[in-house]
């Protein structure tokens, strides 16, 4: 933290504060990882689930539709799907879980159709042949072959969620987008800067993070 503060006092000299008084750093960060591990959580079950069954041949009848939404969805701003979730919800952490679920649940949703699609048909009619049952077709030879995919998109659902996650503030969510609208409401930059790195940072580490997990899958393949 002295360190954080230092580097912000470096940069802001002319600011008498620099460190967004209400709450430390690691407040902030434990308040919108929360944001971002439940929401990414049940993006990631739902998705792949959505996923799965529309690349059944019970689904098949849904695939264009989860499709169609899966695009469709990305065109609307999370802060209108936040506006719509208050009425429902109320204010608070609840609202803000909701629209940052449905926003990161359609990246996933699209690379695991696109993935499933992808398995050679060749290795399902072998799968087949060696007697293997359906659910054993899926667990052993389509979901790894399209894991890589599938870890795409969660990539990039985990990385846009962590920087989503700073609108939870408007209605009382908390989390690192504190520090950004109190520094623009009060004309401190020290305290965008404090909110807005550190969401940077955590993008990072989540990309980074996500990349040696597929990195090391493309490798044990």
């Amino acid at each position: 933290m002295a360190l954080w503060e230092a580097l912000l006092r470096f940069l802001f000299p002319g600011e008498k504060d620099v460190l967004y008084p209400q709450a430390d750093l690691t407040q902030l960060v434990g308040e919108h990882l929360a944001l971002v591990l439940i929401s990414s959580a049940l993006a990631i079950i739902v998705g792949l689930g959505i996923g799965i069954f529309v690349t059944r041949p019970a689904g098949k009848d849904f695939l264009r539709i989860a499709n169609d939404l899966s695009s469709l969805g990305q065109t609307f701003p999370p802060v209108a799907v936040l506006a719509l979730a208050v009425p429902l919800l109320g204010f608070g952490f609840k609202p803000t879980v909701t629209a940052l679920f449905i926003y990161s649940v359609l990246p996933i949703l699209r690379n695991t159709i696109a993935g499933l699609e992808t398995v050679p048909q060749d290795s399902i009619e072998a799968a087949y042949g060696m007697g293997m049952s359906k659910s054993q077709v899926l667990a052993r030879v389509e979901l790894p072959l399209a894991l890589q995919v599938i870890l795409a998109g969660i990539r990039v659902s985990v990385v846009v969620n962590i920087g989503t996650a700073t609108i939870g503030v408007v209605v009382g969510a908390g989390g690192l987008g504190s520090p950004i609208i109190s520094g623009l409401v009060r004309g401190n930059p020290a305290f965008v800067l404090e909110g807005a790195l550190a969401a940077a940072l955590l993008a990072l580490l989540a990309d980074f993070l996500i990349g040696k997990v597929e990195h090391s899958l493309s490798w044990s393949r």
